[in-house]
């Protein structure tokens, strides 16, 4: 598999935007091409990089458990699913994972579904994956071999609890973590100090991203994220802060 970058944390930290602002400089950067998996089952990420769904995996789970046409294999239309559910994009590639499981166990589905996402993950020098709020994916080892992960909060005590949550767990949980990361998003000013519980988990790898009015005007307007000017304060915020991170790539 590739370089793999998860992210996490709390709901409405901006995850997704931050997802959107790594593509971005990954592909401005020649570090391509990229695969984006949004594994939030609200699939967004899509909006921020410029281009549509045509399904998501778990369209595909469902369907198999009734649509697969007579003559036809699980494993090819489950394939077929999955083309389908892959968007091209320029330097990229986008699958969203949908929904979770619907009621009812369907193993099958799953198995051949995991086993689909694991060659699709060979084809790819870069992952990254958008995960859902908290700590669901994280739990159910969905992600065992990360050399990035970025925890995304902003400046509120429960997102920054949260972030320390997830940091233990991954912490606890037999996943291979190279680097990790706090991300502090939607920064306004500068506090006297963060809490005792944020240093101590994370020491020095704490970094700060403004809040930007030209971002959130982009937000408003339904404007991609990925297409933000070079001078934003965001971007020229998060470029610095990724060519620290991927300085010895």
């Amino acid at each position: 598999m590739g370089y793999a970058v998860a992210l996490g944390g709390k709901g409405g930290t901006g995850k997704t935007t931050v997802s959107g602002l790594l593509i971005r400089y990954m592909l401005r950067h020649g570090m391509k091409p990229v695969l984006a998996i949004d594994a939030d089952s609200n699939s967004n990420l899509n909006d921020v990089l410029g281009v549509s769904l045509d399904g998501t995996l778990s369209d595909a789970r469902e369907e198999m458990k009734t649509s697969v046409p007579v003559g036809m294999t699980k494993d090819i239309f489950m394939e077929m699913k999955m083309e389908q559910a892959l968007v091209e994009g320029e330097g990229f590639d986008l699958v969203a994972m949908g929904r979770p499981e619907g009621a009812g166990c369907y193993c099958a589905a799953n198995n051949l579904l995991s086993s689909l996402i694991d060659r699709l993950l060979k084809n790819y020098e870069y992952i990254v994956i958008d995960n859902e709020a908290g700590m669901e994916h994280f739990s159910r080892l969905t992600q065992k071999d990360i050399d990035l992960l970025v925890l995304v909060s902003d400046p509120s005590r429960r997102g920054l609890d949260a972030a320390c949550r997830i940091s233990e767990l991954v912490g606890a949980l037999p996943i291979r973590v190279v680097q990790t990361v706090l991300i502090i998003n939607q920064v306004r000013e500068m506090p006297d100090a963060w809490p005792e519980q944020v240093i101590r988990t994370f020491g020095e790898r704490i970094a700060l991203l403004p809040a930007d009015p030209v971002l959130a005007k982009f937000d408003l307007e339904g404007k991609p994220t990925i297409t933000l000017p070079d001078t934003s304060d965001v971007v020229v915020a998060a470029d610095k802060l990724f060519d620290r991170l991927f300085e010895k790539k």
